[in-house]
């Protein structure tokens, strides 16, 4: 069974802001990266207790070609994206959209 994933408002604009960066190192590049991120939600869908506790029940999720995690709790069976964002960034940026 697998759980619905939704996107915060905030992990929207995590998106909008990478997809712009990656396209303009190479275009397409931001394509690539969305899919990269598509294929994240449904390995997380389909098991969401896979990957580890990071910080109070926010899971993270890396993508397997891009230096970004998917942040993101488990909600009476639903997935909460709080954030993707670069795997340098401040952890608390992250940490702060509980």
């Amino acid at each position: 069974m697998s759980c619905k994933v939704f996107v915060r408002p905030e992990a929207e604009r995590d998106l909008a802001s990478s997809y712009a960066f990656y396209q303009e190192c190479r275009r397409g590049l931001g394509d690539d990266f969305l899919s990269s991120v598509e294929e994240s939600f449904e390995r997380i869908s389909k098991n969401p207790f896979l990957y580890p506790d990071v910080h109070r029940g926010i899971r993270r999720a890396l993508l397997r070609r891009f230096p970004c995690g998917v942040f993101y709790l488990v909600i009476d069976g639903r997935i909460s994206v709080l954030a993707v964002l670069h795997a340098a960034r401040d952890p608390d940026e992250w940490q702060a959209r509980r």
